[in-house]
């Protein structure tokens, strides 16, 4: 542990605990009122002035100035690394427990922050977003306050990334945007940065039906060149690219940030690549184009008719929630606008199958990710051969899938009424093998086999039962919703769909009141 008090207070302990007087330790080179002075913390004795009386006290110099051995410096050092370590490899809650030990134990700024860092990040690996918020605000205000020390661009796209999972889009939308305005007048497009920022502004567009600004950072990030001659932003060399970015920002006297560049250069340098982050930032592509925005490599046309959902309505319909003939006449409960027309989205048929097969080669590069990512690359895989007219090849995947187990499990929580919300926990369990059905239902409908498709979104249904309310499962009530009408069955619609509402927050109306709520923004 640090050493108590200030400078002078840890002079003074010492000094009564090897029982000498003032006089006797201010020898013939001070005077013992300096050495009153110095203890009562008047004055603050010189680097030279501390090695002797460190010399004359039996510690080192760094103990009297910071309270730490050098002993103990080095142990908090390698602690914190560890706790990186278990951060990488999965141990969020091991990671969590090392880094409060070091923030606890340490007096060294730089070593402080590095655990403040590693810590807010254990806790959004714990899903405990919200605390997350709050220490990556921090340290934003940290890097802002003192630009010398530390990078603002680290914590600001932490934050973008975490108040996208939380459903705050706006905030989401203005950090991404920050960051990638930052990353662009230093010149980098390339790196983990660089994609991670792509990634969640991809994604965050997606779920705020913005479709332009969606495909015009796909077509500038992820475009192949082959289809429209169009080469995305992120190439050449990382180390080059980190390394002209540090000099740019050195010159701009942001020497926060050239120092975290110049780290990335040398990480880069060592073989470090962002592999990991393509592969995310691809998957977030193809998840875009499989829910209707326009393929990258095309160019959007303004003009034109409506486009097309898939049972031929035209975009900008709406889809009427009501009760059953219950002796209500068929109340009318909710609106659910379908997708906005207009720029940015698919135009008929043609149009899906170029994005889905564009989505598919996204998809061949997401071979790094693991764990759900994994998952989620697997369902969209499959979503995409559904579209290009292969369902029987989805089927094949997704039926594989689901019987391995791993989506099945039962929930580990002590009560089966309630599941987990953890990344990788019960919670996201359950999403994902209800995505999973969803994309196995389209499979089916696809096949002309409503029957077997119905079998499937019932047991989906089932299980969202168990999940809090929220965005996400909204989101997934109203798709289920619009696969019940496909298949045929208008109970089944109407039950998804007044659920969707709720799962979004809106209180069932009363018999003279109907509600409004464009679920393409939850």
């Amino acid at each position: 542990m640090p050493g108590p008090g200030n400078v002078g207070e840890r002079v003074r302990n010492l000094r009564l605990t090897r029982r000498l007087s003032q006089a006797q330790l201010a020898g013939h080179d001070l005077s013992d009122s300096y050495i009153s002075l110095i203890e009562s913390g008047k004055r603050t004795p010189t680097p030279t002035v501390l090695r002797m009386l460190a010399e004359r006290l039996g510690c080192t110099p760094e103990y009297l100035a910071e309270g730490v051995e050098p002993e103990q410096r080095a142990h908090l050092e390698v602690r914190e690394r560890h706790a990186h370590l278990a951060l990488l490899g999965g141990d969020p809650n091991t990671a969590e427990r090392d880094f409060d030990e070091v923030i606890a134990r340490s007096d060294d700024p730089d070593l402080t922050s590095r655990a403040r860092w590693g810590r807010a990040r254990a806790l959004e690996e714990l899903g405990r977003t919200g605390e997350a918020i709050a220490l990556f605000e921090e340290l934003r205000e940290q890097a802002e306050r003192d630009p010398g020390r530390a990078s603002w661009l680290p914590p600001v796209i932490a934050l973008a990334r975490c108040y996208h999972a939380v459903g705050d889009l706006g905030q989401a939308v203005a950090l991404g945007e920050r960051a990638l305005t930052r990353l662009r007048h230093l010149g980098l497009g390339v790196g983990h940065e660089y994609t991670e920022v792509g990634r969640i502004l991809l994604l965050a567009y997606l779920d705020r039906s913005d479709p332009v600004r969606a495909h015009a950072l796909g077509r500038r990030m992820l475009a192949s060149p082959d289809g429209a001659g169009v080469e995305p932003e992120e190439s050449g060399d990382p180390v080059d690219g980190y390394r002209q970015a540090s000099s740019r920002a050195l010159g701009e006297g942001a020497v926060g940030d050239a120092l975290y560049l110049a780290d990335q250069a040398v990480a880069a340098h060592g073989g470090v690549t962002s592999t990991l982050a393509r592969a995310r930032l691809n998957l977030a592509g193809a998840k875009a184009l499989l829910r209707g925005v326009a393929a990258f490599s095309a160019e959007l046309d303004p003009s034109g008719p409506p486009a097309m959902i898939g049972d031929g309505t035209p975009e900008g319909a709406v889809t009427v929630v009501s009760t059953p003939d219950d002796g209500e006449g068929g109340r009318t409960i909710g609106v659910l606008p379908r997708r906005s027309a207009g720029a940015g989205w698919q135009r008929g048929e043609a149009a899906r199958v170029a994005a889905a097969e564009e989505a598919l080669e996204l998809l061949r590069g997401t071979a790094a990710l693991e764990g759900s990512e994994s998952t989620d690359g697997t369902i969209e895989r499959a979503r995409a051969l559904v579209l290009t007219g292969r369902p029987e090849q989805a089927i094949a995947m997704l039926e594989e899938f689901l019987d391995t187990g791993m989506a099945l499990a039962a929930p580990a929580s002590g009560d089966p009424g309630q599941v987990t919300g953890t990344p990788d926990g019960d919670a996201a369990r359950v999403r994902k093998t209800t995505q999973a059905r969803i994309v196995l239902a389209r499979a089916r409908l696809a096949q002309q086999d409503p029957a077997a498709a119905l079998v499937v979104l019932r047991a989906a249904v089932g299980h969202l039962d168990l999940l809090p309310s929220g965005r996400l499962v909204a989101q997934l009530l109203r798709e289920l919703g619009e696969l019940f009408e496909i298949a045929g069955d208008t109970k089944g619609a109407t039950a998804a769909y007044r659920q969707a509402l709720e799962a979004a927050g809106l209180r069932r109306p009363t018999p003279s009141q109907t509600a409004d709520c464009d679920l393409d923004r939850v």
